[in-house]
């Protein structure tokens, strides 16, 4: 192994060790009053953003940390060892602030990305309700009004909604004759005709990802994000990457967390008539050994593929070309964050169905498997591709 490789890999593990600490002092203890009372985590985001976190892959001119999607990753993996609502809402920041990154001009990057730093939380805003999970397809179109554009939506889901200081936010362009015409715009939070809907959910209750309605939203031409028109191309390599090894991660982190509190739970648990310990059993033990597996199939996984898109972009390429193995890897690891959960219920029988660590991780981890792409429409991505089918994710009408 080389020493440039060793030194890569050690900062990789501060790294590490730095985001740990803060969500073992500042987002762990927090975790369980934010998912009772459905809080939106903006004080574990102001830590995080103090420490450098918010800004991880914001280039240092911009204010960041200058990072890779090496760091991303195991940033978000760890903070959802702590919260999983935290590290959600931290991923949809990391990917809407990436795409001004890369897709924003020099007016764009000052405004936006230096703010980072003190705490401005951004996020995505584009799935509508009459595309389901196929989040990238837009009925709503934008209009134009001199140097203004009018936006009317109301998008189904939008993690932060009602919380975010602004919305990277997707329609098509005005007068689009195909679904591909579409546009991206960064939105002030603070302007009048937008409406958050409320978000009560089974799990992640405080990611706020519920709908939001934009009625008459004007928005500046110097806020339009990239070309009019180009959302397609920002769609597939600005947003899908940096947004599916961050939610992977996500779920990894969830798998870690209920594996680590399974454990924990039948180490400490004795049955006093036999005197034995959970973990003395040995079909505890082969389910908890069962998840361990899981677990260790997506850690170089992650890594592999974090560094690939790292490469990409310091080649110029389209991020895009890993998007089935990004794919691949979102649907692999929300199932071993369910299987995970699950496994630690089994484990820990009735006292883990109460209220708690355990029951908690239970229903944040469904939310992995219904995220978009969801794990079914997923799937469907990669069998076409499998035996030769293009995908189809615009679908163009006609008779």
């Amino acid at each position: 192994m080389s020493s440039n490789l060793v030194q890569v890999q050690g900062n990789h593990e501060n790294y590490r060790a730095e985001v740990k600490k803060i969500v073992e002092d500042v987002i762990k203890p927090r975790s369980e009053r934010t998912d009772r009372e459905g809080i939106f985590p903006r004080e574990n985001m102001q830590t995080l953003a103090e420490a450098g976190w918010n800004g991880v892959l914001i280039p240092k001119q911009w204010g960041g940390l200058g990072l890779d999607h090496v760091a991303f990753a195991i940033a978000a993996e760890e903070i959802a060892k702590g919260c999983a609502s935290t590290s959600l809402v931290y991923v949809m920041h990391v990917g809407a602030v990436q795409t001004i990154a890369l897709y924003g001009n020099e007016d764009q990057k000052e405004r936006w990305l230096k703010p980072i730093r003190h705490g401005l939380i951004g996020t995505y805003s584009t799935s509508e309700k009459a595309t389901g999970g196929h989040w990238w397809y837009n009925f709503s179109e934008a209009a134009r009004d001199g140097e203004e554009y009018i936006l009317n939506a109301e998008k189904s889901f939008t993690t932060s909604a009602g919380q975010a200081d602004f919305y990277v936010f997707q329609t098509k362009s005005p007068g689009a004759q195909k679904p591909t015409d579409i546009s991206f715009f960064i939105i002030d939070g603070k302007l009048p005709g937008i409406t958050p809907g409320v978000w009560d959910a089974l799990g992640v209750r405080g990611n706020h990802s519920g709908s939001i309605r934009y009625e008459n939203v004007r928005v500046h031409s110097r806020d339009r994000l990239g070309k009019e028109g180009q959302g397609k191309e920002i769609v597939e390599s600005g947003v899908s990457p940096v947004y599916l090894i961050g939610l992977g991660s996500t779920w990894l982190g969830v798998a870690e967390a209920a594996l680590e509190a399974a454990t924990q739970y039948a180490k400490g648990t004795i049955h006093r008539d036999f005197n034995k310990r959970l973990v003395d059993y040995q079909v505890i033990r082969q389910q908890l050994a069962e998840v361990k597996v899981l677990i260790e199939s997506l850690k170089p996984w992650q890594i592999r593929l974090a560094q690939q898109l790292d490469a990409l972009q310091a080649e110029g390429r389209p991020q895009v070309e890993l998007l089935l193995p990004l794919v691949e890897f979102k649907i692999h690891a929300a199932e071993v964050a369910n299987k995970a959960a699950r496994a630690a219920l089994d484990v820990s029988g009735g006292y883990g169905y109460k209220r708690g660590v355990l029951e908690r991780l239970y229903r944040d981890a469904r939310a992995g498997i219904a995220m978009g792409p969801s794990n079914n429409i997923a799937r469907e991505w990669i069998g076409k591709a499998l035996v030769g089918l293009p995908l189809e994710l615009w679908y163009e009408g006609g008779e």
